[in-house]
């Protein structure tokens, strides 16, 4: 198995860890399937009121797709198969509140499941990125998730700049993608410990809250993410000529800001 999923039965939270460390949790897809049966069985456990979900080892939040899956793709450009389009709490119905806690790096589809939390935390050595453009991908999910976070320039620049530039867990916080910024290792504790205030209250109001706040960007967010199949598939370059930029950039340099 490659999540852990644990509860605290006193708190009402629960902790969802991606537990690939030595792949800087990156989801196969097997844990693709894994995160979305979590979600879903969160929806029938009254026990369960809050969620946080962060990632194993201290390197990595999650670094997205794992480079080694291999995913047929239909030869339409009207539609493409995404492993990660529902490894998020909203793409399965759950409307209990998700933190995100990050520490290390999360960059590309890591984005899948931060553009579905409720709010991030992150520890002062996070940083965040998007790879896509880097190895000649369209960047759409992810850059579409970020733009309902972020002021407009700032998710252009960061999803443009590719690997070049990461974003510092304070910039992240200056720019709305962050809430709260820890010290080193703290993101984890912060999280459950603001999840389990969260649990404390009564539920429905919550999770009506919770469904509020989101209906207020919907309808916005549902027009940009039916685009995204069709920029993906005419502007991706073919997975083999994806494979050897990846391998030609494995040490190449970045900058903080």
């Amino acid at each position: 198995m490659a999540l852990r999923t644990e509860t605290d039965q006193e708190t009402g939270v629960a902790l969802v860890t991606l537990d690939r460390p030595e792949k800087h949790n990156a989801i196969d897809l097997a844990t693709a399937v894994e995160l979305a049966a979590a979600w879903r069985a969160f929806r029938f456990d009254d026990g369960v009121r809050a969620v946080v979900v962060t990632g194993a080892g201290g390197r990595a939040f999650c670094t997205g797709i794992d480079r080694g899956v291999t995913v047929p793709q239909p030869s339409s450009p009207y539609t493409i198969d995404d492993p990660l389009i529902a490894i998020g709490p909203k793409a399965n119905d759950l409307w209990k509140p998700v933190i995100a806690a990050v520490e290390g790096m999360a960059c590309g589809g890591a984005f899948y499941l931060l553009g579905e939390a409720e709010f991030v935390i992150a520890s002062e050595e996070a940083t965040f990125f998007d790879p896509h453009t880097t190895y000649g991908m369209v960047s759409a999910y992810e850059a579409i998730s970020m733009a309902q976070r972020m002021p407009f320039g700032e998710v252009a620049r960061m999803s443009l700049m590719g690997t070049a530039e990461r974003v510092t867990a304070r910039r992240a916080y200056e720019t709305g993608l962050v809430s709260e910024v820890t010290a080193a290792g703290g993101a984890v504790a912060a999280a459950l410990r603001a999840a389990a205030v969260i649990a404390s209250y009564p539920t429905d109001g919550v999770q009506g809250t919770v469904r509020a706040v989101w209906s207020a960007k919907e309808a916005a967010r549902a027009q940009a993410m039916a685009h995204a199949p069709h920029l993906i598939a005419l502007g991706n370059l073919a997975p083999e000529r994806q494979a050897e930029l990846f391998r030609g950039r494995g040490g190449s340099g970045f900058r903080l800001r």
